[in-house]
């Protein structure tokens, strides 16, 4: 069965780019180089869309249709830029508060965090433009809606958007079982971005040695972790009960 919201053949992919439609992630086949697939790359890294070369079963996996090697899945909503939503935040009086995700790819966790996230208030989500989960229909379903509440800001580089946001005047606080700090003994109340890491990989290391700081949700029960999408709501539930 083939996806909605998708694509593809080179120049349907190519004018989409080009008249800046919102893509979420391109599929091209291994080893494609000629003049409008080079183009296809420079214009989708240049609106930071999500590229990944694939043999070629993979695509025919996904439709029986000519797609000449290359396939693009349509966003359902329209990326930000986060050097507009912050100064927007500081403008309008607000203390930021924003959600990092580093490389969260189940969709399920994605929507449910999506969620979490627009009921407590959190003024945007970043994610990076590799890695990340696809953004379609199955994560608006899991997200109830949210997505179309809550600005998503799809980054080239996780550690740039660390340094612009510390710059401005935001904390940048890991969160993950393996530190001591708890979280309940943080300030959590200052302008912040929280980052929560992937269910298997965690958190990049560089990213935590990039951080202002790190805490951990302390744990009474035998299992020592949760998953990614109630470690978030936790923590995004305890700056909320402090700003209160």
């Amino acid at each position: 069965m083939e996806q909605t919201g998708m694509i593809y053949g080179t120049h349907a992919i190519l004018e989409a780019l080009q008249d800046c439609k919102p893509i979420d992630q391109i599929l091209i086949k291994k080893q494609s180089d000629n003049e409008q697939i080079r183009e296809i790359i420079y214009l989708a890294r240049k609106q930071n869309v999500t590229i990944k070369t694939v043999p070629i079963e993979k695509l025919n996996k996904i439709t029986r249709k000519a797609h000449q090697g290359i396939i693009a899945f349509m966003s359902p909503i329209e990326f930000h830029e986060i050097d507009k939503i912050v100064p927007e935040l500081f403008e309008q009086g607000k203390n930021p508060f924003l959600v990092i995700l580093d490389q969260v790819c189940d969709v399920r966790n994605f929507g449910a965090i999506t969620r979490t996230c627009e009921c407590m208030g959190v003024d945007a989500i970043i994610i990076p433009q590799k890695g990340s989960a696809q953004i379609g229909a199955d994560a608006v379903k899991t997200s109830a809606g949210a997505l179309f509440k809550i600005p998503v800001c799809k980054v080239h580089s996780l550690k740039g958007a660390i340094s612009y946001l510390q710059e401005s005047g935001l904390q940048v606080i890991c969160a993950a079982e393996k530190f001591s700090a708890n979280c309940y003994d943080a300030d959590l109340t200052q302008p912040l971005a929280l980052v929560f890491g992937a269910e298997e990989d965690g958190i990049e290391a560089s990213i935590i040695d990039m951080a202002n700081s790190c805490i951990k949700i302390p744990m009474t029960g035998e299992i020592s972790s949760l998953n990614v999408a109630a470690a978030t709501a936790m923590c995004v539930y305890e700056v909320c009960r402090q700003r209160r």
